[in-house]
């Protein structure tokens, strides 16, 4: 056969997986009742795109060789952005942003059961229990309404939604969306495993949450973006719920929404260098992800 029949053969092979694909998910949402329709709708829409492209691409999904190093002076050092100092009107800063912790994983790393952020930390107050001591602590320092948002899974939203009534009297509006929730595939057919929208029972290792990437999709889902928008939001914080380290800095704020050079950027990420204690082992609450500010 030739290298175009080869081609061509493998294409007709991969639409016909998609259309394979595609009754099988048509067959899943049948099964959705009212309620849950239209959220189950876009996250097997999601599916689907992120299938096709894994159909579609050949090798590895990024070229290494072609990426380039940011600008230089991209990268600025945090004494750098320290030393420009804070604005007078710092409460009006805090007030176009919105502070995203991702809440999705559970505590299995660490030998526990149910939410990471449920796990009890430093004098009996958990994960969940700092941060929310932490927006609290912003707020009445600086007379401000920094809202916290939880990007809960299908793991952690009925336990996380338990728990929140606790802070009805903190001074923190909290709120929170589901990311996506996708099926698994089979190894060998790469048809879902999945037959129905349950993720109980027999169903329980037939769905998975798809990681912090899915953020932006899952958060535009929600609606909150357009509810935040609406009130003046302009950028958020996200780090990880167990990323007790990762509070809002006002220098680098200042610095993403008030840049030296008149242009304001779209995404900034603090990064630092790792230490020996970088190392997750059974039990180690620390986590590495990235602490990133993105313009709404």
């Amino acid at each position: 056969m030739s290298q175009d029949g080869a081609s061509q053969f493998q294409e007709v092979i991969r639409q016909e997986l998609e259309l394979s694909v595609k009754k099988e998910l048509e067959k899943i949402l049948t099964t959705a009742s009212s309620h849950e329709f239209e959220h189950t709708k876009k996250d097997l829409d999601g599916f689907r795109k992120l299938f096709h492209r894994f159909l579609q691409e050949k090798g590895p999904s990024v070229d290494w060789g072609k990426i380039q190093r940011p600008p230089e002076d991209s990268i600025q050092p945090y004494e750098k952005i320290k030393a420009r100092g804070l604005p007078d009107n710092i409460s009006s800063v805090l007030n176009k942003l919105v502070v995203v912790k991702l809440n999705g994983g559970l505590g299995t790393s660490m030998g526990c059961k149910g939410p990471k952020s449920l796990i009890g930390v430093r004098n009996e107050n958990t994960f969940l229990d700092l941060t929310v001591q932490q927006i609290e602590h912003l707020n009445k320092t600086y007379n401000t309404d920094v809202p916290l948002v939880l990007m809960n899974s299908f793991n952690t939203d009925e336990d996380t939604k338990k728990i929140l009534q606790k802070y009805n009297h903190c001074r923190v509006k909290i709120y929170t969306f589901n990311q996506s929730r996708y099926p698994r595939i089979n190894k060998e057919s790469l048809l879902p495993v999945a037959k129905d929208v349950s993720y109980s029972g027999e169903n329980t290792e037939a769905w998975y949450p798809p990681g912090h990437g899915d953020i932006y999709a899952s958060f535009y889902n929600s609606g909150l973006l357009d509810t935040f928008i609406g009130e003046g939001k302009e950028y958020i914080f996200v780090s990880n719920i167990d990323n007790l380290g990762a509070t809002v800095d006002l220098y680098i704020l200042n610095h993403l929404m008030n840049p030296p050079n008149g242009k304001r950027c779209e995404f900034v990420m603090e990064v630092t260098n790792k230490t020996r204690a970088d190392v997750k082992q059974l039990k180690d609450c620390r986590s590495k992800m990235p602490l990133t500010w993105k313009s709404l």
